[in-house]
């Protein structure tokens, strides 16, 4: 059985250097890295990041990594061990993890007020496992953007890129200092800004037609602060027939957006 100072050592997640000693895993190794077969594949294929400083690999996922994007400078071979080492503790890294700079922030000029077009923009929803699953659902109803707040919205890293399942590579994100502003620049673009609010008075189906929509998701906890929902042209809520009050924010945005979808 281990001795105390072995289990204690164990417990606050470090890792016994070949020589005897510890060593603390990195408080910013999730800043820094992405993880996940998915997401590290993603973001070899996205020609808009830049190049990787470091891709870490077991034999079977170098493999499969040169055997559809080619040698690659950045990559070397690991076992399971010492990638998990990296990154911080429990990431579920499968054999795969890729340190690299941040994706540059879209610009709201990015993004055409095509027919049909969908925007989702957040309202300070901070929890990375939300944010990831959102972007997820805005790959897979065909979302043209994520609009952010710049401040308050965690980096697409770590254990939101592997939530995300390759769709921060996949999914163009602008990051703004002030949403109501942004707003503002979208409606004069074309854009249509309809916030979701439990309060509101129109179901979602009856306010979306096929108009360029943005739309707008409240924080887990408040919702929709009032400037932002002010700047929104219409407000609307999610029906729910069961009764029930409220659905996660990650849970409302695939409703909103598979609904968005429809329209066109």
């Amino acid at each position: 059985m281990a001795s105390n100072p072995e289990r204690n050592d164990a417990r606050r997640g470090r890792n016994r250097h070949a020589h005897g000693g510890f060593r603390r895993r990195p408080d910013s190794a999730s800043e820094d890295w992405i993880w996940g077969w998915h997401a590290v594949e993603a973001a070899l294929a996205n020609p808009r990041r830049e190049p990787a400083q470091l891709i870490l690999a077991t034999q079977e996922r170098a493999r499969q990594i040169e055997a559809k994007f080619g040698r690659q400078d950045a990559l070397e071979t690991a076992d399971n061990q010492r990638i998990a080492q990296s990154l911080p503790q429990g990431s579920v890294h499968q054999g795969v993890a890729l340190r690299g700079p941040p994706l540059e922030s879209a610009a709201l000029s990015d993004f055409a007020p095509e027919p049909g077009a969908v925007l989702l923009m957040l309202d300070q929803v901070t929890d990375p496992q939300n944010v990831g699953a959102m972007l997820r659902s805005a790959a897979a109803f065909g979302a043209v953007g994520v609009i952010l707040q710049d401040r308050h919205a965690p980096r697409f890293s770590g254990a939101l890129a592997k939530a995300a399942a390759g769709a921060v590579d996949r999914v163009p994100a602008a990051r703004v200092v002030n949403l109501a502003r942004a707003l503002d620049e979208l409606t004069d673009a074309g854009w249509r800004a309809v916030g979701l609010a439990g309060e509101a008075e129109r179901d979602l189906g009856a306010v979306l037609d096929a108009t360029p929509t943005v739309l707008v998701m409240g924080s887990e906890g408040e919702g929709l602060r009032r400037l932002v929902a002010e700047h929104c042209d219409e407000l609307a809520r999610i029906p729910m027939p069961g009764g029930f009050e409220s659905l996660n924010v990650s849970a409302a945005a695939a409703v909103a957006l598979y609904e968005a979808s429809r329209r066109r």
